[in-house]
């Protein structure tokens, strides 16, 4: 066999010496890479990175891996943010697990795509038994001879999750007028909501807040008295959202009454567990999501309390035949008269790599209960961590954790309560730029309070209290500087 010198660089049996010391080189590069990191980012300012990376002429190539690499580093490496750093503790990244970066390998190497048997065999049937495994974690009833059981698709992240429940939950009221449906989620819940309701056709005021309590849980009888309201003005009630851990205090909907109040109005019945649905695999705190199973969808984050690279998700639903709102057939791709399963009859996907791979190799290997103590050791840590802060008499919390996030503020004594929020703001830009940190942001009442996101099993109190001891200390010397 002649290969033309063009294809060289294509992943083919007889480039596969090349292919093995690529990515040799690769693996090298990005491990000195690792060795040297000394913090979560150096905090490198937008304006900085744009000069880098436009100053890249792509029209000259530089021929050589190892050159590239090295202009990668500068362009993107120094100045990525590591999530495998005990001083990130920003937003809902998790560091990930080894099984899965070899997974990875495979992933992108075979390049399969789930949508038809006939581009993934084996990789098929791999995603199925991964979505029926989770459906029995959740606890939705296997199918029979007489009626389908539970069903599911492995997506993007949970943006794209929600979208498809609130899809198929619109499919099966939509004869009434899309303009009279109505979407119910907390004031806390996901904003993935409201763009799923513009994106539906319903527009975003289709969507009602329900309020929170002290907990930061959507309120039932709140929530009761809404419902009874969309009834009363003819309006539909097409789906509750409730949240199995908010983005910003970890809270858990009380997923029983909610149930109950969608049984007695006949409502689909969302779980968004992107963040909590990590629970399904703890060994002690599994009793926190009762009621998830009698939910008509889930959604289930793997990139986020699994500890898999982005992207691994799943819409998971109870009944298979509700997957049927996004099916369409195509004689070139999925006809109808099809003799072998395929995928994309219940995607709203075409093409999808096989993300699933990740968590199959991560549970053969590691099992379930090891990802499930990950967790638990966040949410132990976040609560030793609010223990000690609560003690901090500069430190305002806003609530005590129910999984791995901590609400809180610098707030020294006897300062004013106008100057909170900007006081807040300038610690955290002063923490990023100095790249020994990194927290996230929020408001609460319109307010800016700060944010840890703990999802790092490598972490301990001392290293979080460590970002706490720089808050104050920024925050003390951002005061004195002010009064000079």
């Amino acid at each position: 066999m002649t290969q033309s010198a063009s294809a060289h660089h294509l992943f083919h049996p007889v480039n596969s010496d090349a292919w093995v010391t690529s990515l040799l080189t690769g693996i090298d590069h990005l491990s000195r890479q690792l060795r040297a990191v000394n913090g979560p980012s150096n905090g490198t300012a937008p304006e900085q990175a744009a000069k880098l990376v436009a100053d890249v002429d792509l029209d000259a190539p530089l021929g050589d891996t190892s050159a590239a690499l090295e202009e990668m580093s500068r362009l993107y490496l120094d100045d990525a943010v590591w999530f495998h750093d005990t001083g990130y503790a920003a937003h809902l990244n998790c560091p990930v697990v080894i099984p899965a970066l070899v997974a990875e390998l495979f992933v992108s190497s075979v390049n399969s795509s789930l949508d038809t048997y006939d581009q993934s065999i084996g990789g098929t049937f791999i995603e199925r038994h991964l979505v029926d495994w989770t459906a029995a974690r959740i606890g939705f009833p296997a199918g029979s001879t007489d009626r389908p059981g539970a069903d599911g698709i492995f997506t993007s992240g949970g943006t794209q999750s929600n979208l498809q429940a609130l899809h198929l939950a619109r499919g099966r009221v939509e004869s009434h007028g899309l303009e009279r449906l109505r979407i119910f989620a907390s004031a806390d819940g996901h904003f993935s909501v409201q763009k799923a309701a513009r994106l539906l056709g319903l527009g975003s005021d289709a969507v009602v807040c329900i309020p929170v309590d002290a907990q930061h849980r959507m309120q039932a009888p709140a929530l009761a008295d809404a419902l009874a309201a969309c009834v009363a003005d003819d309006l539909v009630p097409m789906a509750v959202v409730a949240t199995a851990g908010t983005t910003d205090f970890g809270a858990i909907d009380p997923l029983p009454e909610v149930a109950d109040l969608c049984r007695a109005y006949a409502t689909w019945f969302h779980v968004d567990a992107a963040y909590g649905g990590g629970l399904l695999a703890s060994t002690r705190r599994r009793h926190l999501l009762d009621g998830i199973e009698r939910a008509d969808s889930v959604t289930v984050d793997y990139h986020k309390t699994w500890f898999q690279p982005v992207s691994a998700s799943a819409i998971i639903v109870r009944d298979a035949e509700t997957l049927s709102h996004v099916t369409w057939h195509a004689d070139y791709l999925n006809p109808k008269d099809a003799a072998h399963p395929n995928q994309v009859d219940k995607s709203m996907q075409t093409t999808r790599r096989f993300d699933a791979l990740k968590l199959w190799l991560t549970l053969r290997i590691m099992g379930p209960d090891r990802i499930g103590d990950y967790f638990d050791s966040v949410i132990d840590l976040a609560a030793q961590v609010h223990d000690a802060m609560t003690q901090c008499v500069d430190i305002e919390m806003a609530a005590a954790p129910t999984l791995s996030t901590l609400v809180f503020r610098h707030r020294p004594v006897g300062m004013d309560a106008g100057r909170v929020s900007e006081h807040n703001t300038r610690i955290r830009s002063a923490l990023f730029a100095d790249g020994r940190s990194m927290v996230a942001s929020t408001k609460v009442n319109g307010e800016v309070w700060l944010k840890f996101t703990l999802l790092n099993p490598l972490a301990r109190a001392t290293d979080v209290l460590g970002i706490v001891d720089q808050i104050r200390s920024t925050g003390a010397e951002m005061l004195m500087g002010a009064a000079r």
